[in-house]
């Protein structure tokens, strides 16, 4: 499930991440001040505080000249600014890093908070939405935050003293520093570029946007019918895309030809949504009975005409495009938002994370986890099967009985929240520690499938939204849920217990996706329900092996429509819709049709989050890549106590993050040799 993460920040930081220059790429404006004067500046303020700080003042006073512009003042106000405000002696330098810190964290703390209150009406489950609640929601306090900053000239005191330094610095360099080093590192990267206002609030308005158009899509699979006009699901059943039509898909294995018959129902309303011909008519709405196999629509039981969708999917990606674009211009040194995803964001180079996912989807293993799971059905494989889901424990249990379990133990938000204590203890956490945690994370209803919102300064909680029924949590929102918590119990750790503020958090979200899905596969143990299967271990490692290669398989799609995007920046979303199921079935056909045995299947872009979080996908299986490595670290070990010492760590970059946790860094290697001893017990 997605975690809010990167808008928790004024979009004006996310979106001006710079690190490296891409050769042949648009740049931005010519830089103000000329290098004559940045020479005559160094010398000076060589002179002035010596040798030791050569290397910051150098690197720091060549950032700030990027970033000075006419409209800041002259050249020779440019040369006073920097002999008055560059800060040599370590001990003041401090002092004006902690009250950076201390203030960044009100602002950033308290922009947070606003933003969450304003899009209540949007994503909690408090009534009729209105017309005003999406304006409210795509309004973006932090929108003015960099103009207003580089205004009072304080950008530019930040970015004197405490430069930045690109992935490859950081990666360099990063062994040898100490957590202030690193503290400080952090600082530099604030204010790297200049990134209009108007810019943050057309992206704070095209996210919101797809988000709530996402957020309402329901399906109501009560009135899908057959041919025959009989109904197969619950009359009062509805299920977002695509997360609760792909959770039923999952429960509806081991059920016979019922089960199979209501899968395949499943996966034609996903294709539907995918090539959107989908009636607009059933859309979150109740009123008409709809048969996906033939894409007929009925009112009470008679055929009546109907309209399709009309590419407003992919009218939504499109605008999240063109949106976030209009960032390029000011950020040369890393001219696209692929590039400020990954380098940037993820600190993880898109090169590095598409061959991890291309080489454990083109390993030996996955035709040989292929063939098992088709053996264990019983039938051939069929594309929906990508989300088999017979390797969890829970696969063979009862799940109108786990239903029951869950809607008589939480029957409203209030019980799980009071319940987060007891989650906690039950996983390890000390009872003083785990009532610590609990007293920063609230629980609300949530109008979609729900999500992880954390805080951004000590004081504030972490927010659990998650979707409950008036009978009740059923158990696959219960499961949704747990992962949710796992999501806040890392912000809260990350938040209260780093050492400094600027090292609060993750070094991006695969690390907390990885924390997540360590609290998801534990739901059963938290509910009393014990796993004595003595193949346990092995069926894990199947069990992320083939949500590894699924979502990979995902996230390709999504990276490959990207680079069509800036390769076709006028196309139209009638040609951004053939592209992505063009590019769908391209990487299924290499990747999925030799094991399944099928080609030609668009289901890989299904995924809502391609539409209303941009590049975000790629979390998810480097997020399960470091599932797997810390469960293999943490046998045998306290759970609560690995937990509290390595997400304490911090934003250090990925890899050395890795290292620091578990010795090594992030490998698909681990998997797949779990994967063939796997193969050899699980028959």
């Amino acid at each position: 499930m997605k975690k809010i993460f990167w808008v928790l920040l004024p979009l004006a930081l996310i979106f001006s991440q710079c690190k490296q220059k891409e050769s042949g790429q648009q740049t931005g404006p010519v830089q103000f001040i000329r290098q004559n004067t940045i020479d005559s500046v160094m010398v000076k303020l060589s002179k002035q505080h010596g040798e030791s700080v050569k290397v910051r003042l150098e690197k720091g006073v060549k950032q700030f000249a990027a970033l000075w512009t006419q409209i800041d003042g002259s050249e020779k106000e440019f040369e006073s600014f920097c002999l008055q405000y560059f800060v040599s002696n370590p001990e003041k330098l401090d002092k004006l890093f902690k009250r950076l810190s201390n203030n960044f964290e009100s602002i950033f703390g308290h922009f947070n908070i606003i933003s969450l209150d304003l899009k209540r009406g949007m994503h909690l489950d408090i009534g009729e939405m209105l017309d005003i609640d999406q304006i409210f929601a795509a309004y973006e306090p932090g929108s003015h935050f960099a103009d207003d900053f580089f205004s009072n000239k304080l950008a530019f005191i930040t970015a004197l003293n405490f430069p930045s330094y690109s992935l490859k610095e950081k990666e360099a360099l990063g062994l040898q520093w100490s957590r202030k080093d690193w503290a400080y590192a952090r600082m530099g990267d604030i204010f790297t570029s200049r990134v209009p206002a108007a810019v943050n609030v057309k992206i704070s308005e095209a996210l919101t946007a797809s988000d709530n158009y996402i957020s309402n899509y329901n399906i109501f699979v009560g009135n899908l019918v057959d041919t025959k006009m009989k109904t197969h699901f619950a009359k009062d059943m509805k299920l977002i895309s695509h997360w609760n039509l792909r959770d039923e898909l999952k429960a509806n294995y081991n059920k016979g030809d019922e089960g199979l018959l209501k899968q395949n129902m499943i996966y034609q309303v996903m294709l539907h949504i995918i090539n959107q011909d989908i009636p607009d008519s059933v859309i979150n709405n109740p009123a008409f009975q709809w048969n996906p196999i033939t894409n007929k629509l009925f009112k009470d039981g008679k055929e009546i005409a109907s309209n399709p969708e009309q590419n407003t999917r992919y009218q939504n990606l499109l605008n999240n495009f063109r949106a976030l674009k209009e960032v390029d211009p000011y950020t040369p040194i890393y001219p696209t938002f692929i590039l400020r995803a990954f380098d940037a964001g993820m600190e993880i180079p898109e090169d590095q994370v598409q061959k991890l996912f291309t080489d454990l989807c083109s390993s030996n293993e996955v035709k040989q986890v292929g063939d098992l799971i088709s053996k264990r059905l019983g039938r051939p494989l069929q594309p929906f099967d990508i989300w088999y889901d017979g390797f969890k424990a829970r696969s063979n249990m009862n799940m109108e009985l786990l239903d029951k379990t869950t809607r008589a133990k939480y029957p409203n938000t209030q019980a799980f929240e009071a319940d987060i204590p007891n989650i906690l203890i039950k996983l390890g956490f000390k009872p003083e520690k785990a009532r610590e945690i609990a007293s920063h994370i609230t629980v609300d209803p949530a109008r979609g499938s729900g999500h992880a919102w954390g805080a951004q300064m000590k004081g504030d909680k972490a927010h659990l939204r998650t979707r409950i029924g008036k009978d009740g949590m059923d158990y696959k929102g219960y499961n949704i849920a747990v992962h949710e918590l796992g999501h806040n119990v890392e912000q809260t750790i990350s938040l209260y217990f780093v050492d400094d503020y600027m090292m609060q958090g993750v070094p991006n979200t695969a690390f907390t996706e990885a924390f997540a899905f360590m609290f998801q596969k534990r739901d059963l143990e938290l509910l009393g329900i014990k796993d004595n299967d003595p193949n346990k271990e092995a069926m894990a490692a199947l069990d992320n092996f083939w949500a590894s290669y699924e979502i990979m398989g995902v996230s390709l799609v999504d990276m490959q429509v990207w680079k069509w995007l800036y390769e076709n920046p006028t196309a139209s979303s009638d040609r951004l819709k053939e592209t992505v199921v063009k590019s769908a079935i391209e990487v299924w056909n290499q990747y999925y049709a030799p094991v399944f045995g099928l080609k030609d299947t668009p289901i890989l872009a299904i995924y809502s989050h391609m539409i209303d979080n941009p590049l975000y996908l790629s979390n998810y299986p480097v997020g399960h890549l470091i599932d797997f490595q810390l469960d293999q670290f943490l046998k045998g070990k306290n759970f609560a106590d690995e937990a509290l010492r390595i997400y304490s760590a911090g934003r250090l970059i990925p890899q050395l993050w890795m290292k620091n946790a578990v010795g090594s860094g992030i490998s698909i290697k681990p998997l797949l040799d779990a994967t063939d001893q796997a193969l050899k017990i699980i028959k």
